[in-house]
């Protein structure tokens, strides 16, 4: 009678661990195996170099002695349970060899890796049918840069932290730009709680409202304490930190050429000139909640399940969930606060009731809509909340043949302009700069404007005022980006 049946049979088969075949045990070749060998990996390593497969089996790999460019190699390994072969030898003309000889041969299971110099041979080696082409140098590169990184991480993060024990007991301004939104809130917070973890009392404050109903909902769930920049007298504090901007005056109730201590932003700062004793602007991240989440990180700061759900907020809004201007950076920090967030609120959030002037703005969008070509300008006339606009400006870019939108709309003293783009052959924050001057900007796919009416601000008559606002902006929007207008 058999010791095992015929079902134990099969189960014990289904145990046996995968292997992975080395061809080729130069510096690479070695390393790899015994990091899989430590990994709990079976290994089989084949080299040309009897000495070298001697000293691999006194060091107990299972090492066969081989010519990776011989045809007749594949008869002489036991492919059974082999995952992944890799040809890691620094010759190119062999890996090739190796991976012609294999392809043919090994299941279509097999993953095929390969080692090469250059991207002309990584290109040959794909061709071949490598499954996963590597270059040493560039693997070396990548590495390096990850470690400068972090070690750039830990200079920024011990130098705000060095500005913030300097000020120890004093007052600090954490100032966000005019009409904030979840980015530049969160920002503040975050920051805030730095200052906190230092001795550092400090304030946020902002100039505006906050009207979007996203946003204030974000306020009153998150209970978030904000200050009115015209209720504080800025001489009360010590230090002046600029957070989701850039400039005192720009987008800001700052007096311009104000004294600042900090300014930290991702938006790019254009032609003008950043004044602080500390900067840092990092363009290529999709929100400043993602750069304040790295410095809580390298700070070591506890992170509350508010600010975590706040950050975590600012980053999806100010990426449209990742869908717009996303740096891996932004994946990280969202993965990070994920799990320390609080996913009820964040539902919440998702689902806000919509205004009635949002809903009234959205329908004069959509009735004054003037299409030229893939771009579409709308004229919602007067209006009391500018945070209307961007959501005008995201819904018409839905529409079927749109690749960007302007809509825009006057106060009582200004014309406030909102795009939105999905062109990749233009940047709308410099056409918007290009188009109405410093007051205007934002990022490639996103960005905003403000106008000044000035003596046009007492026009009684307000239809003739919007007639000429019409014909003024999308004149000079059309003139940044080329067009010419077919009106009359």
């Amino acid at each position: 009678m058999p010791i095992f049946s015929k079902d134990a049979d099969s189960n014990l088969k289904s145990t046996i661990k995968p292997r992975y075949l080395v061809l080729g045990s130069g510096s690479v070749g070695f390393a790899l195996a015994k990091e899989l060998r430590e990994s709990n990996k079976l290994v089989i390593i084949v080299d040309k170099d009897e000495a070298k497969v001697e000293t691999l089996r006194e060091e107990g790999f299972e090492a066969i002695v081989g010519d990776i460019s011989d045809p007749e190699l594949v008869d002489k390994i036991d492919l059974k349970n082999v995952v992944v072969i890799l040809f890691l030898t620094s010759n190119n003309e062999a890996n090739r060899k190796g991976i012609e000889n294999f392809k043919g041969i090994v299941s279509p299971d097999v993953q095929l890796f390969s080692r090469a110099s250059d991207i002309i041979n990584k290109g040959k080696m794909e061709d071949l049918g490598a499954d996963y082409v590597f270059m040493p140098s560039k693997l070396v590169a990548s590495s390096l840069s990850r470690s400068l990184e972090r070690a750039e991480s830990v200079h920024r993060g011990n130098r705000l932290a060095r500005w913030l024990k300097g000020i120890r007991d004093k007052r600090l301004a954490i100032v966000i730009h005019d009409n904030p939104d979840p980015d530049a809130i969160s920002s503040g917070l975050a920051l805030k709680e730095i200052a906190k973890s230092l001795g550092v009392e400090a304030s946020i404050l902002y100039h505006g409202r906050i009207g979007h109903q996203e946003n204030k909902a974000f306020i009153n769930l998150l209970e978030i304490d904000l200050g009115k920049m015209e209720e504080h007298d800025l001489k009360y504090f010590d230090e002046i930190a600029l957070i989701d901007c850039s400039v005192p005056g720009v987008n800001n109730m700052v007096p311009p050429n104000s004294y600042v201590g900090v300014v930290i932003d991702h938006h790019p700062p254009g032609e003008n000139e950043i004044k602080a004793e500390y900067i840092d602007i990092r363009p290529n991240f999709g929100a400043t909640a993602t750069i304040m989440t790295k410095y809580l990180q390298q700070l070591n700061i506890n992170i509350s399940k508010t600010l975590a759900t706040a950050l975590l907020y600012g980053i999806r809004t100010d990426t449209q969930d990742f869908k717009r201007k996303t740096d891996p950076a932004d994946l990280s920090a969202a993965s990070y606060l994920y799990p320390l967030s609080n996913h009820g609120i964040l539902d919440q959030l998702e689902q806000p009731s919509m205004a009635i002037e949002t809903l009234d703005v959205l329908g004069e969008a959509i009735r004054n809509r003037q299409v030229l070509g893939s771009y579409l300008l709308s004229n919602v006339g007067n209006i009391r909340d500018r945070d209307t606009l961007p959501q005008a400006a995201d819904y018409l870019l839905s529409l079927e043949g749109i690749s960007t939108t302007i809509v825009f709309g006057v106060t009582e003293d200004r014309i406030y302009i909102s795009g939105r783009s999905n062109d990749i052959r233009i940047n709308l924050g410099e056409v918007m700069r290009q188009a109405f001057g410093e007051d205007a900007g934002g990022h490639a796919n996103a960005a905003g404007a403000q106008i000044s009416l000035g003596v046009f601000s007492d026009t009684k008559d307000r239809q003739t005022l919007l007639r000429l606002v019409n014909e003024a902006v999308v004149k000079r929007f059309l003139s940044a980006v080329g067009v010419e207008s077919t009106g009359e």
